[in-house]
């Protein structure tokens, strides 16, 4: 059996995990279509996430025929938490959060700076997703293993849920 976990707990752990652990898997939702990794900036109050990129890359041109819709997969760093969020795709070049969430590593990408043509933002507003949150730990999870081995139950691995972020 499972643990008990509310869609509220869901989305708290997914923001507070994209926070510290922010990389994560994005891409068109669209079959053929491969994710790739990217960086996002989140906005728990809007359930937008921002990420940077680069005009001249085909994710962005593909975004820029606007009317697209994303996926978003994520697993944090010490395995606590997995999603996978679907929501609308935008660009936006929001100059206020270029400003915001500019730091060193984002200005490899763009030799020119923030004001480099080929920087871009693309801005993803999740809806609807699925979250799934352990806090067993390695120690714990293997505990599970070995009980639901030794009593011929199913091994209790963390809670799921269904969030909405808009």
């Amino acid at each position: 059996m499972a643990d008990e976990l509310t869609a509220a707990e869901a989305e708290k752990e997914f923001w507070k995990h994209l926070k510290t652990s922010n990389t994560g898997m994005l891409g068109l939702d669209q079959p053929g279509y491969h994710n790739q990794p990217m960086t996002g900036f989140r906005e728990e109050e809007t359930g937008t996430i921002w990420f940077f990129t680069r005009d001249d890359t085909d994710f962005a041109r593909d975004v820029a025929v606007g009317g697209q819709t994303g996926m978003f997969t994520y697993q944090s760093k010490d395995q606590e938490v997995y999603a996978c969020i679907h929501g609308d795709l935008s660009i936006d070049q929001n100059r206020e959060r270029i400003d915001r969430y500019w730091n060193p590593v984002l200005a490899a990408w763009y030799p020119e700076g923030k004001d480099d043509p080929h920087l871009t933002l693309i801005r993803f507003d999740g809806d609807d997703g699925r979250v799934w949150v352990s806090k067993k730990g390695p120690v714990g999870f293997m505990f599970e293993i070995a009980k639901a081995n030794l009593t011929k139950t199913l091994p209790d691995a963390g809670g799921v849920a269904d969030v909405n972020l808009n």
